[in-house]
């Protein structure tokens, strides 16, 4: 049976870290505003009934597009904005806002690039974007796709390129990034532009307490980096028909518990970051919450342009890296809710290929460069009409293998997205739980991961030297080369990597 801890250390140190208390890291009197004042909460209040008396008019089980206009044009006859506080007002009325934007869709701005900072675009039009979308059969096919085409002109070194975002992702930032009406989400801009707006309103004691993290989280990422490396040796092991001797199969069993525990590694890294960053969120003032509304209502070309915020010259590159993510997903979790923190993007799971390399190199130190939306799913295609019926009936059989993990990889993180949720309100977070869902979290992962590696090795035998030559030219990255490796996306030599056998049976 397999045994192997590969975070045991780390989970103690983990657990000590997270033990700091909510005293300890609650900003000092003087560097927080007074709490809201009577006339505010007044005044939201009213709001409140005000929904719930229009709203208490309407069946909603068997609400109607009819209805849901109706009632969009009650709250502008009462004076109400359609935007983040009339959402809140909706469920603090006891009900969902969701179900009036499905029914009731506000039209599209299609000068969104040249709106003013006071028109908000609503995200919710963009309906490509969705949990929906990410796990529904197309997406995924060609997402499969584009993982099989970089992993059969790739190597390790490139397998090991992993975006960091990635990682610890219950702050709702990947959807962010889709949704932005600015279309900066994917450029190399997009996360300095965030953060460095969050942290120029940020006092002294809440950015020490970012950085206090950061520190603290250094070596368990880095931990997390370098466990990947014995599944993506095995996978490529697989794929050469490298065995160890007397196996004949990767092992599903031993895929799953080493995936399982690599999430563990995950859940840790999600709880102490959701426990620090929803300190500060509760501990907010009036004056920075109405900052992060008006960046909340407006998009990438309303914020205000900031010089970089922190000197980084005490802290180590890892650590600036981890404290601008954070800044960065600050904004979005306060901005979002559970559903845009269960989000995640079609390529989020089976990531031991080398497609974020494939995808991402390109913009890496080229400032200003914006990652295009469709090349995953072009490529994807013209990877498939490379291949022949037979080979092309295992990548395509993976959509239907998987789908079952997907959907309750859906429920998982939408259960731990709820829960880390409760460090906003200032309430306590089981974190027991937080990391037995992620070991379940991982051990569906490691389900799928299994799948994509014996399909794709099957049919990487069977490729023949033009059909080689054809996937080269896709994969389109001629004059970049692998030396050594990545920890997330920066380049080390190759690690050394623990006996991979017992990955076999």
């Amino acid at each position: 049976m397999f045994k192997k801890k590969i975070v045991s250390l780390f989970v103690i140190t983990g657990l000590v870290s997270a033990s700091i208390s909510c005293a300890t890291l609650q900003p000092k009197a003087s560097e927080i505003k007074e709490a809201p004042k009577v006339e505010a909460e007044k005044s939201n209040a009213d709001m409140v009934d005000k929904i719930k008396s229009i709203l208490s008019k309407y069946d909603f089980s068997a609400l109607t597009a009819e209805d849901a206009k109706a009632i969009h044009e009650a709250f502008r006859d009462a004076g109400f904005k359609s935007g983040k506080k009339q959402e809140k007002a909706i469920k603090e009325a006891g009900y969902d806002p969701a179900i009036l934007r499905e029914l009731d869709p506000p039209t599209k701005n299609k000068g969104a690039n040249q709106q003013s900072k006071k028109e908000k675009p609503d995200r919710s039009v963009n309906q490509k974007y969705s949990i929906e979308q990410a796990i529904s059969d197309n997406a995924q096919l060609h997402t499969i796709a584009f993982d099989a085409l970089a992993f059969f002109t790739g190597e390790l070194g490139s397998d090991s390129f992993f975006p960091p975002g990635k990682l610890s992702d219950y702050f709702g930032f990947q959807y962010l990034r889709d949704v932005d009406a600015g279309e900066l989400g994917h450029n190399t801009t997009f996360v300095p532009r965030v953060a460095n707006n969050v942290l120029s309103i940020l006092s002294d004691d809440q950015i020490n307490q970012l950085k206090t993290l950061a520190v603290e989280q250094e070596e368990l990422l880095k931990e997390y980096g370098y466990s990947r490396f014995p599944l993506m040796q095995a996978f490529r092991r697989l794929n050469e028909n490298d065995l160890p001797s007397d196996t004949s199969t990767l092992s599903l069993d031993a895929v799953t518990d080493y995936s399982s525990e690599l999430y563990e590694i995950d859940g840790l890294l999600s709880y102490n970051r959701a426990k620090v960053l929803g300190n500060i969120i509760h501990s907010l003032s009036d004056d920075q919450r109405a900052y992060l509304d008006e960046m909340a209502d407006g998009s990438s070309v309303t914020w205000q342009s900031k010089q970089d915020q922190i000197d980084k010259k005490d802290m180590s590159h890892e650590q600036h890296v981890l404290l601008m993510t954070y800044a960065s997903e600050m904004f979005s979790w306060y901005a979002g809710d559970v559903e845009s923190d269960t989000y995640f993007c079609p390529e989020r799971h089976g990531t031991y290929f080398g497609s974020f390399y494939m995808k991402d190199m390109p913009a890496m130190g080229n400032p200003d460069y914006s990652i295009s939306t469709s090349i995953t799913g072009n490529s994807g295609k013209e990877f498939l009409d490379i291949l022949t019926e037979e080979q092309k009936k295992l990548i395509t059989d993976l959509v239907d293998i998987q789908r079952d993990e997907l959907l309750e990889i859906v429920e998982t993180r939408r259960t731990v997205s709820k829960q880390l949720r409760e460090f906003m309100n200032g309430k306590n977070v089981d974190q027991e739980e937080i990391i037995e869902l992620s070991r379940k979290y991982g051990e569906l992962d490691g389900k799928i991961a299994h799948s994509y590696a014996t399909h794709f090795s099957k049919v990487y035998q069977t490729l023949t030297d033009e059909q080689k030559e054809l996937l080269i030219k896709l994969r389109n990255l001629d004059g970049y080369q692998v030396e050594g490796a990545f920890l997330y996306s920066e380049p080390i030599e190759m690690p050394n990597i623990i006996d991979t056998d017992f990955l076999f049976e």
